[in-house]
């Protein structure tokens, strides 16, 4: 049996349009030019912080200090009032997590969202039963692609290191898995700038119906 790690933005859910939306709102009380949706995705990964500091650097040069952390309070604000209106969950995620949870796997989700946000998310779209654990962002915790919410993750859900895998789309989840020395797998069509062949995965899959199989050759 083996201990999964999910990524859930761009791994098991597009939530691109809903995070650009609010962003969008802050740029432009900020009297800056919107981002698109595909703009958006490219964002994503480190945080909301990140997010915010990354989208004024595209839009006109980050702001300082004071300012910038005003704009990620409303972009927290904006977003955690409207998490779900238009994310969905990626075709076959909900189908291979619960199938791999039912077959005895440790399942987990790990995201740099913040704990309580990923949680809200998760049992919006009914995945709560079919995970042991699910591991936001907290302020002890380092984010990926630091290795802690891997650990920790795999603390809460019953795994181990040495039956784990990282299940992702991006860069920021292969170096996490490296950093916690474990394989990772990477899904097509997430959230990524570069060919997602290029990144450095131990295997691609076009898509979560492929990952017990993709497990099956890697074990």
């Amino acid at each position: 049996m083996y201990s999964l790690l999910f990524d859930l933005d761009g791994t098991l859910i597009e939530s691109a349009p809903d995070i650009a939306n609010a962003l969008n709102v802050v740029l432009k009380d900020a009297g800056r030019a919107t981002v698109t949706v595909d703009e958006t995705r490219l964002l994503i990964g480190e945080g909301v912080a990140r997010l915010v500091e990354k989208a004024f650097a595209m839009r006109g040069g980050i702001p300082e200090p004071t300012v910038l952390a005003a704009h990620i309070a409303k972009m927290n604000k904006l977003y955690d009032a409207a998490l779900t209106v238009e994310t969905f969950l990626i075709p076959h995620a909900k189908e291979a997590v619960a199938s791999l949870h039912q077959a005895g796997h440790r399942t987990a989700v790990v995201s740099n969202k913040p704990g309580f946000l990923t949680e809200q998310i998760i049992s919006y779209f009914g995945l709560t039963p079919h995970l042991h654990a699910v591991q936001g962002a907290e302020e002890h915790l380092p984010k990926k692609p630091a290795p802690d919410m891997l650990f920790a993750a795999l603390e809460k859900a019953g795994g181990t290191r040495e039956t784990a895998f990282m299940i992702g789309d991006s860069t920021i989840d292969v170096a996490a898995a490296r950093n916690a020395k474990i394989p990772v797998i990477l899904v097509r069509g997430g959230y990524t700038t570069a060919p997602v062949e290029t990144l450095g995965a131990d295997l691609v899959i076009d898509h979560l119906g492929h990952l017990a199989d993709a497990l099956s050759r890697l074990k």
